[in-house]
């Protein structure tokens, strides 16, 4: 992570949402950040202080889910690995978006994020991505090396399905670390069609102990063409276009995703 970020270089990301909701301009599918961003000059060593709470959380699943496996049968032999054995890594599906920049392929966490997953895959299997944008690039801070870009539907009623329940990263184990796609909100079981992929760590937008924040439903990340979503990054955006806080946040061209198929 790159050094030199001071908290005066960073809005309250809390207060962004509180504009867009006393100004009326929060439309359907547009992330409302609802905290603030809070990693300025994080070293590693406290990012994962930071995350120890997720990993509980996944610890303490874990635990019960063990003790609901069936006992090892008579004469001493175990169905279970030896410490030694690595476990198999979570299941993913991988999805290609291919855009006017470039192909941007997806891990989808169909294990870890199911119901996210889920949604997020019967928008590509219907084909009702095809033809979306990416048409929002948002800056974090001054070194214009964090972010995120956002792309779907824009809460066309034509195309977006149901809302989905919210699923917090307390619970999935996941986190917004650079190259992470999570969904676009308003409240939490509001999201449809719009995600997000993250440019730099920003865990502020992760659920927060205790009740605190739900913050957004990370579902998996870029697994190939992060130079593609930079490309998206730094577009031109749009100095008259957006309302409220997001203006000046619009690409002037949106970039087309042309296609989104799962990788056989």
């Amino acid at each position: 992570m790159k050094h030199g970020l001071t908290a005066g270089s960073f809005r309250s990301v809390r207060q962004i949402a509180i504009d867009e909701r006393e100004s009326g301009s929060h439309a359907p599918g547009i992330i409302a950040l609802g905290q603030p961003i809070r990693y300025f000059e994080m070293k590693q060593d406290q990012v994962f202080a930071r995350m120890g709470g997720l990993v509980a959380c996944a610890s303490l699943w874990l635990a019960v889910a063990l003790a609901q496996e069936p006992q090892p049968p008579a004469g001493g032999l175990s169905l279970q690995p030896s410490a030694g054995t690595p476990l198999p890594a979570p299941a993913t599906v991988k999805v290609d978006l291919k855009t006017s920049l470039g192909d941007v392929v997806l891990a989808v966490e169909t294990e870890r994020a199911p119901v996210t997953a889920a949604n997020f895959l019967r928008y590509v299997d219907q084909k009702r991505l095809d033809g979306a944008e990416f048409y929002r690039s948002m800056v974090v801070g001054d070194d214009g090396e964090h972010g995120l870009i956002q792309g779907g539907l824009r809460g066309n009623p034509k195309r977006a399905l149901k809302p989905i329940a919210h699923e917090p990263t307390a619970v999935t184990g996941l986190s917004h670390v650079d190259g992470a796609v999570s969904m676009a909100r308003a409240a939490p079981g509001t999201a449809t069609a719009d995600f997000f992929v993250v440019i730099g760590d920003l865990i502020s937008l992760d659920a927060q102990p205790n009740g605190g924040d739900p913050g957004y439903a990370v579902f998996g990340h870029v697994a190939e063409g992060m130079d593609v979503v930079h490309a998206i990054f730094t577009q031109p955006r749009s100095p008259t276009a957006g309302q409220g806080v997001m203006r000046g946040q619009m690409l002037a061209v949106p970039v087309k995703i042309l296609t989104a198929r799962r990788v056989r």
